[in-house]
């Protein structure tokens, strides 16, 4: 490299070790460095780390390539390329006393001298060497030496050497090479493919040629410019990369003809591209007089032949230092890890970080990915903010049971589709009072039953308020009491009891004024409006009617009750405007299932983003326009994706039957069915329509025949239908005659709603080729391959399919 910029090189087994190469080699050890002072000599690389000068060899002048030994032993070991196309073994001090000091020294000398470009180790064989020279017409340009050779022919006499003027070691010169390849021809660059020891890849002088040295006499090759530094992905052995000029090319070696992509061209020419060996799929580029590394992450695997999906590619760049940058080299076993060299040997040691990647999971677990971690963000166990998240609460309330849902909203909102609009007689207040729940159906009008129902759900204050307001005061004083002495109870009852049992209807006591004083205190608002109601004047219960912590049915019933119809309009009137502003899902007493609560509901979803809850009770009884509505169709839209999304398509499917049974429009048309592949008519649709030419389907073994039923041609047009592509059996529509079918298909009555057949003898198909079969045989077929079972047939079936291994979420066990 005498005359050129530096280049550096990582030892590839001792990780605190690297060499500079420029007119002379110089070995380096890296120690940590942090917060400390600097030894002496040693050399800042980071914050934390620095380098420390180990040893000089200049016993190799005219330096134009070098690579480092790949194995263990000897650990030292460097293969230098010389101008005259010598390759020459040296160390670096290390191994003088190591058994494998005879290697020391041996020169390996083409016939015609020309420059050395390349030097590869083979990672198999670690005796091999390939060197890569200047074209010459009468000798080979690629020379494969095995450093353990002592042949020299008779021709070329033994020749003892001097490394420099004051050592006195000899070495031998080694002139017949192993392999000779790429005659009359030029190699600026080679590697080994790591999948066979034999298999060499060459960048000549116009064309990539492949070398099977089990057959030197040919080759596979591709013409192309970008003939210059062909590195092998080491996680992917089949995606080389090499570049030419300003611009950078992916190949596949399974589909050689031309490059998988192309990288965008640089500005100037290239001087240096590597794989990261800790990083799948990510390539480092190198321009001429920048201080930028550019990094191209293919995020796309190599695909199979005949896939022309390009790769993703995510291209981003890192500045290491100010200075220009010479060359660079990947840490070998430290993740995205390089050092830097400059024009003026000055050496930076950088960590690339990688980006990060965030996912927020539908059941809202958060992780993160970066380089090889997986990060998942835990919830604190006193954090009940989880808990609280709507989307956690509709998904609990989906994996519990959508039927409980149904018909928990058929009895909170059963017969809320009516509107309230009372008038003054005495059966439509009634009719309110039933739409509140204080009394029932029919002709009594006693609110006993719902003061029982209340005090046996623990609710005594409201009991008693609600008593109270059907002017029965005793009873009121005797629910408090209850409440009091049950275990659950509130001893102060008995305080709020005495207190009732001292009313009187003087507006001048001394009782009424105390308990206007003394009411606010309370925090019960049922004890609040109890006190409320008995010291407030003839006609006047604003204390009552808005006390918004009141439930919404018992203020409408107590206005029902108190007051009068010019009151209770505007009343109402006022309320479920409050309602539908604050999206109170209690105002669908008032405004019922009608474009009014429609307008409530969206308010509701506005506030807490509760899709489900919408969803069910704009289906739960509303007429046909309600269900139209684009803001009740999106809810609806917008809950199935959920359940997709969390994985519970059993659960959507449920929903999708529910709605279909409440809205009989949105039962979706058949969008796939089995076709004849010569008439084209759906052969589910020919079977359970009239049979063709008047056959009965008795002809078929499909009704009314004692074999097995089975049909195995199209009934439009008598044509055979597809074989099963494992037992090349017909298959069968609508029941299958598949081996190993129940004796109870073997009589289909397809009158009655029931299963034709059992999913194991469905036909499936692949998308991409066609070819089919048995689901149950297709099942069995692709849990041990990937590869469609059709001879001759390569597509992967089952690696089209992406959602072919996922798992329904509610059948995982927690």
């Amino acid at each position: 490299m005498s005359g050129t910029k530096p280049d550096i090189l990582w030892a590839p087994h001792q990780v605190d070790r690297f060499v500079v190469c420029d007119s002379e080699l110089s070995l380096y050890h890296v120690e940590s460095a942090v917060n400390s002072e600097l030894k002496a000599g040693s050399l800042r690389l980071s914050e934390d780390s620095a380098a420390t000068l180990l040893s000089i060899n200049s016993d190799t002048p005219y330096m134009k390539c070098v690579a480092w030994y790949l194995n263990y032993d000897p650990e030292c070991l460097l293969a230098v390329g010389q101008a005259n196309g010598r390759v020459v073994l040296t160390s670096l001090g290390q191994d003088h006393n190591s058994k494998f000091k005879d290697l020391i020294g041996k020169e390996f000398v083409p016939k015609h001298a020309r420059q050395c470009n390349t030097l590869a180790w083979n990672p198999l064989d670690s005796n091999w060497l390939a060197a890569g020279l200047d074209k010459h017409r009468a000798d080979f340009s690629v020379l494969i030496w095995d450093i353990c050779s002592k042949y020299t022919p008779d021709i070329v006499p033994m020749e003892k050497v001097r490394l420099s003027a004051g050592e006195a070691e000899t070495t031998l010169l080694v002139t017949k090479p192993l392999y000779e390849l790429g005659q009359n021809d030029a190699c600026l660059s080679l590697c080994w493919l790591p999948r066979d020891q034999k298999l060499l890849l060459a960048g000549m002088h116009r064309n990539l040629a492949i070398f099977d040295l089990r057959n030197t006499s040919q080759k596979m090759f591709v013409n192309t410019k970008a003939v210059q530094g062909v590195t092998v992905d080491p996680y992917f052995h089949d995606r080389v990369a090499s570049f030419y000029e300003g611009q950078v090319a992916i190949w596949d070696l399974r589909k050689f003809e031309k490059p998988v992509l192309t990288l965008t061209e640089q500005p100037k020419p290239l001087t240096k591209v590597a794989w990261c060996p800790t990083r799948t799929g990510l390539l480092a580029t190198l321009t001429r007089d920048s201080n930028i590394i550019r990094l191209y992450d293919m995020q796309h695997t190599p695909t199979p032949i005949g896939d022309e999906t390009e790769p993703t590619i995510i291209e981003r760049s890192v500045q290491p230092c100010d200075n220009y940058i010479a060359s660079f080299a990947w840490h070998p076993t430290s993740q995205n890890r390089m050092i830097v060299v400059t024009p003026n040997r000055t050496m930076s040691d950088f960590t690339v970080f990688e980006r990060i990647s965030l996912a927020w999971s539908p059941i809202t677990s958060l992780m993160w990915a970066c380089g090889r971690h997986l990060y998942e963000c835990a919830e604190e166990e006193s954090d009940n903010s989880l808990e609280k998240d709507i989307a956690t609460k509709m998904r609990l309330r989906a994996l519990s049971s959508h039927s409980g849902m149904v018909e928990s909203s058929r009895h909170n909102w059963s017969g809320l589709d009516k509107q309230t609009d009372i008038q003054n007689l005495n059966e439509e207040r009634i009719l309110a009072l039933q739409l509140c729940g204080w009394i029932r159906k029919g002709a009594d009008v006693d609110v006993g039953p719902f003061l029982n129902s209340l005090v046996q759900e623990g609710e005594w204050e409201r009991a008693a308020a609600v008593a109270l307001f059907n002017l029965d005061i005793r009873r009121a004083i005797q629910i408090l009491n209850e409440g009091a002495s049950s275990e659950k109870g509130d001893l102060n009852l008995n305080v709020v009891a005495m207190a009732l049992s001292g009313y009187t209807d003087e507006k001048n006591s001394l009782w009424r004024e105390m308990c206007s004083t003394l009411r606010l205190q309370l925090n019960n608002p049922y004890l609040c409006v109890m006190f409320a109601f008995l010291t407030s004047e003839a006609g006047a219960y604003d204390g009552v009617l808005y006390e918004n912590k009141v439930a919404v049915r018992d203020r409408v019933a107590f206005a029902c009750k108190f007051l009068g119809d010019a009151q209770l309009n505007k009343y109402i009137e006022k309320l479920t405007n409050e309602m539908k502003e604050a999206g109170n899902l209690e105002g669908i007493l008032l405004t019922g299932l009608t474009k009014d609560g429609v307008d409530l509901m969206e308010s509701y979803v506005d506030r807490t983003g509760d899709v489900q809850t919408a969803s069910y009770c704009m289906l739960q009884g509303s007429p046909l326009d309600v269900l139209k509505d684009e803001r009740v169709q999106y809810w609806i839209e917008n809950y199935r994706n959920l359940l997709d999304a969390w994985r519970f398509w059993h659960k959507r499917a449920e929903f999708d039957i529910h709605r279909s049974k409440l809205d009989p429009s949105s039962k979706p048309l058949a969008q796939v069915f089995v076709s004849c592949n010569f008439c084209g008519k759906s052969i589910s649709y020919s079977c359970s329509s009239v049979p063709h030419q008047g056959r009965g389907f008795s002809q078929y073994g499909v009704s009314g025949s004692p074999t097995k039923s089975k049909v195995t041609s199209c009934p439009g047009c008598r044509k055979p239908l597809p074989r099963c592509a494992l037992c090349l059996i017909n298959m069968g529509t609508p029941v299958s005659s598949c081996p190993g079918g129940s004796k109870s298909d073997e009589k289909v009555d397809l009158s009655k709603d029931k299963k034709l057949a059992q999913f194991n003898n469905w036909f499936t198909w692949c998308h991409n080729c066609r070819h089919g079969g048995h689901a149950g045989h297709m099942l069995s077929w692709f849990r041990d391959h990937a590869e469609c079972p059709v001879s001759a047939c390569t597509c992967k079936c089952m690696q089209l399919d992406t959602t072919g291994n996922l798992v329904p979420a509610e059948t995982v066990q927690p």
